[in-house]
């Protein structure tokens, strides 16, 4: 389920139920040492600080979301026990869903909120966190390539408001959905929201797939006019 960008209390409040039995001065240091964990897997949790933020928030989520844990953004004692394995599944390193077939393709997990290129071999060319809207893109298959008779790639492309810049947009549904890098604004060139949201349900978008600006580019170059894009939970 995606819901709106979490506050701090929610984790604050896990952590403090999680280390209540620990002096204060040693659970500044405790969390500290999961943010390393969560970084040491490529999840992403920003600076090891000891303090909890959004930005570690998003990166407990996309740890759950790579292991298949409950996406809640707080550490649960699933949680805590998966990070103390060495084998958990690497946040910037994931196998491709079994379910999404064979050959050259794209694949988007609305679940895992991640998206893979698949090379003819099996091999992955590329792999990154995305934001996406499953009311609009349901699960199964699409090609990339021209819609409605609009080009099938806009390097610039632009919202309907023309206030914001789709950046490598690549169109794989419909008219208007496609995948392209966060949304910048045009007077400013900054992004919507930062690239660490990626990845994550915290929030979602208007309809296209969101990825950061180098996962955006490997798309552009990778989909060429009927490329398959397989859409999976």
């Amino acid at each position: 389920m995606r819901r709106a960008v979490l506050g701090c209390l929610a984790i604050v409040g896990a952590f403090v139920l999680a280390t209540s039995t620990v002096a204060p001065s040693n659970a500044s240091d405790w969390f500290r040492h999961t943010q390393w964990r969560l970084n040491h897997f490529g999840c992403d949790a920003g600076p090891t600080t000891g303090s909890p933020n959004d930005h570690t928030t998003a990166g407990i989520i996309r740890f759950q979301a790579a292991n298949w844990l409950s996406q809640t953004g707080t550490l649960t004692d699933a949680t805590k026990a998966k990070l103390l394995t060495s084998t958990s599944v690497h946040c910037d390193n994931r196998p491709v869903p079994s379910n999404s077939g064979t050959g050259r393709r794209i694949v988007i997990s609305q679940k895992q909120n991640w998206i893979w290129l698949v090379r003819e071999s099996g091999d992955i060319a590329a792999q990154g966190g995305m934001i996406d809207n499953p009311k609009i893109v349901s699960v199964g298959t699409y090609h990339s390539g021209s819609k409605c008779g609009r080009p099938a790639k806009i390097l610039h492309n632009r919202s309907y408001d023309l206030k914001l810049q789709l950046d490598y947009f690549t169109r794989i549904i419909a008219c208007g959905v496609g995948i392209h890098r966060v949304p910048t604004y045009v007077g400013t060139g900054k992004q919507i929201h930062p690239d660490w949201m990626l990845g994550t349900n915290m929030m979602t978008s208007h309809g296209c797939t969101r990825v950061s600006n180098e996962t955006a580019k490997h798309i552009w170059y990778f989909a060429d006019p009927g490329t398959k894009v397989v859409v999976v939970r």
